[in-house]
């Protein structure tokens, strides 16, 4: 699983072609072109949030990772979540750009696995679930990403961390990535302890310069302990039935009381509480505050993980990244970075 010679050279170094075992979480929105180039050319794995994006954008957003990095990348996108024409769209000019990595979420729909192998791209694919992580595999992926409940954003499943990742990693044979509560160097110590063969964060990521997330986001991660965090399927505009997130408390997830679940898109009020780029954003609505959207930002979707506890500083991403892989070597014993 890991190098003699360096503790941080794992499999998923192997697979991804990367320096080191860290992954950027796709998260949509904030997960653009600076942040996943920075990640990507600092060693460790970038991955584009491009989530029901346009075509175009996509296109853009890649040749921006290429104009910045010669590092490789991917494009995370959420089969279940998208329309199945724009999905197409998107796969399209991922596949026309010759990108080498997509990673879906979300339920494990195989047509997009294949369509991806297909077209010559390494799949990653993130689950809640032993069930799902077998399925992933059984459908082509070659990494998959096991995501505790601790995790920020969608959450798929409802086991932690701390007893997903081994039983997932028992469960398959291709690199397992540990997601949901890691972003430190003893974060990434203790998932390779436990089986993974490196870490995806998002939290961590958010609250860096690069982040395409609104500095209110930030600023909130910043303040937040790990206690400061709400799991709840109200945040579901946009997403279908039955989708819960993890998210900061605001004055919307104050509103819902003790009914955190059992929420219908269908039947939610739209509400507009601000605008991005033209667009309208409706309360509990699955929009995060970027740095281009206006209106009440502190009612919109904070998303983060519990390990926001953890996270205290707005460094560039490269200086995140440095400081948990030094942390990691640390431990694990290892040539300094």
């Amino acid at each position: 699983m890991r190098s003699a010679r360096d503790p941080l050279h794992t499999s998923l170094c192997d697979a991804l072609g990367c320096r080191l075992p860290v992954i950027l979480a796709g998260m949509g929105g904030v997960a653009r072109a600076e942040l996943a180039a920075a990640v990507s050319r600092a060693g460790g794995f970038g991955l584009l949030g491009m989530v029901r994006e346009s075509p175009a954008f996509i296109g853009a957003q890649i040749d921006t990772v290429r104009a910045a990095t010669d590092a490789p990348f991917g494009v995370n996108l959420i089969p279940g979540a998208t329309d199945p024409d724009l999905l197409r769209a998107e796969l399209d000019v991922c596949f026309a750009r010759a990108v080498p990595a997509l990673c879906f979420f979300w339920n494990v729909v195989p047509e997009a696995v294949a369509r991806a192998k297909e077209a010559g791209c390494l799949v990653l694919y993130q689950v809640g679930s032993v069930d799902d992580a077998r399925a992933a595999v059984a459908a082509g992926a070659d990494v998959v990403i096991a995501q505790g409940v601790e995790a920020g954003g969608h959450v798929r499943g409802n086991v932690s961390s701390l007893v997903l990742l081994p039983q997932v990693a028992a469960a398959v044979e291709v690199p397992v990535v540990a997601s949901g509560g890691f972003g430190t160097g003893a974060g990434l110590a203790a998932a390779l302890a436990l089986g993974a063969a490196g870490i995806h964060c998002g939290t961590a990521f958010l609250a860096t310069r690069e982040s395409f997330a609104h500095q209110v986001h930030k600023d909130r991660v910043l303040a937040a302990s790990s206690a400061d965090t709400v799991h709840t399927d109200a945040f579901a505009i946009n997403w279908p039935k039955g989708s819960p997130v993890r998210l900061l408390t605001n004055s919307a997830t104050q509103a819902l009381g003790d009914r955190l679940f059992g929420h219908d898109p269908e039947a939610m009020p739209r509400e507009q509480i601000g605008e991005d780029d033209g667009r309208p954003i409706w309360r509990y609505s699955t929009d995060s505050p970027l740095r281009s959207t206006t209106g009440n930002l502190e009612a919109m979707a904070l998303f983060a993980g519990q390990v926001a506890g953890q996270i205290d500083d707005l460094p560039p991403a490269a200086d995140r990244l440095k400081r948990i892989a030094a942390a990691a070597r640390t431990i694990l014993g290892g040539p300094g970075t």
